[in-house]
This record gives C-alpha cells, structure tokens and sequence, in this order.
C-alpha cells in the first residue's frame, strides 16, 4: 500500500494523455490503410473535446466516426473533489476522508464491419488516503473468430508474465466475472484481463499498467488489419446492431466505470462515449 505524491500524479496523467495520442494516431492510419466495402468514405479524423468538472479538473473528449471504425472514442480526464457521503462508503480509503484524485484513459471502438470485433480498454490511477492501479481490456466478437481470441488473450498474457506469473490467471478470471450479464445468463464478449485495486508499489504498478496500454495498442490494430476489408452480409449487420444490444445492457446496468463517472460528476457525454451509434433488440416471442 502506498500513497501517491504529486509528482507520480502527473506521472500517470502525463502517460495517459500520451498512451492517447499514440492510439489515435494508430486508429487514423488504420483509416487511411482501409480499403473495404466503405472506402468511398472519407477516411476518419479525430476530433477532440476539452470539458471541465465543477468539483475540479476536467478531460478531453477524442471521438471519430470514419468508414472503418463506426465510432471510437478515446477519452482522458483526471478529476479531483470529494466523494458524496453515500458513495464515499463504497470506495476503497475514502470511508473516513472523502477526498479523491482520478486520471485515466478509456477506448471503446465500434467498428462497422461484423468481422471485426468491438473493443473496451482503460487504464487509471486513483487515490483517496490510498492510491492503486486499475485497468484491462476486452474484445466482443460480432462473428467467432477461435484464431481473433488467441491472438488476443496470448499478448496480454505475455504482458502479465513477465510482471507476475499469477496476473493473468487471475486478472482473466476477474474479467470472465465482471464482463458477465447475468440477467441473460451470458458473457458480454470472449473476455481478456481486468485488475484493480493494484498496490503494491508506485513504480512496478505503474510499469505494468503502461504496458497493458502499449500492448492493447499493439494487439488491436493487428486484429483489425485481419478482416477489415472484408465483406459482410445485411443478415451479419443485423447481428452485429442485437449483439451491440448487450453491450448496452452491460454498460448501463453493472459497469463500474459507468457508475464512478457519474456518481463523481464527470461529463456525462464522455461517460456515454462508451454506447455504439446503431443498436437493436430482437422482437420478442408472443
């Protein structure tokens, strides 16, 4: 356990916004490569979004709709205030002090073709009267690719191991439970890694969470490279838009993240970044 100081503050502020443009720049080159059933599109360009939080601190807002990625979004915000006296009871440290400090990176891109999968990662750091690391990444195939998910799954395990031969065993369990809809009996996707609560200290916690970030920029965009010119059926689309379905459910129901935004004043555009632009239920059996 261990408390941050200023300076390990900006730090991982300082990554974080960095970790960002180095994935916005690899998303607008896979735009620019794309040569797909949409290439009469104009190739996709971030654009950004500075907002600033009442109780203090603020983020930027990077979203792009293009012709390969449907929509992205890929946010930074470190936020600083006091919890509310109800949800102070449910964070770790801020039971008797309420006062907190958060900075962070989240991506979630939906893509507009079937074959290739959507995608969640984020990385924070937070502090109360104890700070930790959080974090991970998940893929949700819209059509199962066995060869997408090993891809997948063996780079982050290859990150864990060289940091501790227990993280991925337990951070994929970790991610197996929390990405689950249980009112539908179902996992939001074919998983990857989430940790939290990572405290051991400053320096090899903070190492570790820069290269889940590197290695989600690295693993992704090779995912995509693999099917993002391929064609797709309107009866692929049609799946795609229900499966989309249950990632609205997730994030609106159970996701964490979803709940700190709000519940510590955060931009409520930014915190919704996370839900795709097209979506669809099936009618239901009479």
């Amino acid at each position: 356990m261990y408390l941050s100081t200023s300076d390990q503050k900006k730090e991982a502020t300082e990554w974080f916004i960095s970790l960002r443009d180095q994935i916005c720049s690899a998303f607008e080159k896979l735009e620019e490569d794309y040569n797909g059933p949409n290439k009469s599109m104009a190739p996709g360009k971030f654009a950004r979004k500075h907002w600033d939080r009442d109780g203090g601190g603020g983020g930027v807002m990077s979203i792009m709709e293009g012709r390969l990625f449907e929509k992205v979004g890929v946010n930074v915000s470190t936020v600083m205030g006091t919890f509310s006296q109800e949800f102070s009871k449910e964070i770790t440290g801020a039971q008797d002090d309420p006062r907190f400090w958060a900075s962070g990176i989240s991506v979630v891109a939906h893509m507009w073709s079937p074959h290739v999968p959507a995608v969640h990662m984020n990385t924070r750091h937070i502090t109360t009267t104890k700070s930790w690391f959080g974090g991970g990444s998940d893929l949700t195939p819209m059509v199962r690719n066995d060869d997408d998910k090993e891809i997948f799954h063996s780079a982050f395990e290859a990150t864990c191991n060289r940091y501790d031969l227990t993280y991925y065993p337990r951070f994929k369990k970790w991610c197996d439970e929390y990405f689950y809809l249980a009112h539908r009996n179902e996992p939001r996707g074919i998983g990857g890694i989430f940790y939290d609560q990572l405290d051991d200290n400053f320096e090899s916690d903070f190492l570790f969470t820069k290269d889940i970030g590197s290695t989600f920029n690295t693993v992704f965009p090779k995912i995509v490279q693999r099917h993002m010119d391929d064609t797709w059926t309107e009866k692929q689309r049609e799946m795609q838009l229900i499966k989309r379905g249950r990632y609205v459910e997730f994030n609106l129901l159970h996701d964490r993240g979803t709940l700190f935004g709000l519940k510590t004043g955060g931009n409520v555009e930014a915190i919704l970044m996370s839900l795709p632009p097209q979506v669809a239920w099936p009618a239901p059996s009479l």
